[in-house]
């Protein structure tokens, strides 16, 4: 199979879908959750990048992201993956008793991801309209806002989501 090619050779806005291994649904409990956002929030913070938005659904998460230099993307998803397989690993082995013995910690994630390059702030306003839209269609909630591992509650109400939200200066 060939493989997928990323392009992160401008500094570009990269709307980024990756999934749990076989779809497992190991994100619907709010630990694992809070793991994922946390993980993006410091390896965000490591590169100096942006998140513009995102949802953590019970088996795939979404965001986009922005760094200040290219040729971030490949080594920031290795990590934030690594890590948050690594910690979310350790918290089901210990709270999620049928996971004990056959949770295997590398197998969180899918092994691939999906970047979509967002060239323009419409682009942009039509990808976050879509992920936030995602619980919704999943019938967890009935407005984007009630959910709660999302950034739309920042862009309703400016609450906060537990990751700083910005766009790139000049991102039109």
């Amino acid at each position: 199979m060939p493989s997928r090619r990323t392009y992160d050779s401008e500094r570009c806005v990269h709307f980024l879908t990756f999934s749990c291994y076989r779809r497992r649904k190991l994100l619907r409990h709010a630990q694992p959750a809070k793991i994922v956002v946390g993980q993006l929030a410091r390896r965000l913070a490591d590169r100096d990048g942006l998140c513009l938005g995102f949802v953590i659904m019970p088996d795939h998460v979404h965001a986009m992201v922005w760094f200040p230099e290219s040729g971030r993307l490949a080594e920031f998803m290795d990590v934030w993956k690594a890590e948050s397989s690594k910690t979310i690993g350790r918290y089901l082995a210990e709270y999620a008793g049928g996971y004990r013995n056959a949770f295997d910690e590398r197998t969180v994630w899918q092994p691939r991801y999906y970047d979509f390059n967002v060239l323009t702030a419409a682009k942009a306003e039509e990808k976050l309209d879509y992920m936030h839209a995602n619980p919704v269609r999943a019938g967890l909630v009935t407005r984007p806002s009630e959910y709660r591992w999302s950034s739309a509650r920042w862009y309703e109400s400016g609450r906060p989501v537990g990751i700083p939200i910005g766009w790139p200066d000049g991102f039109d």
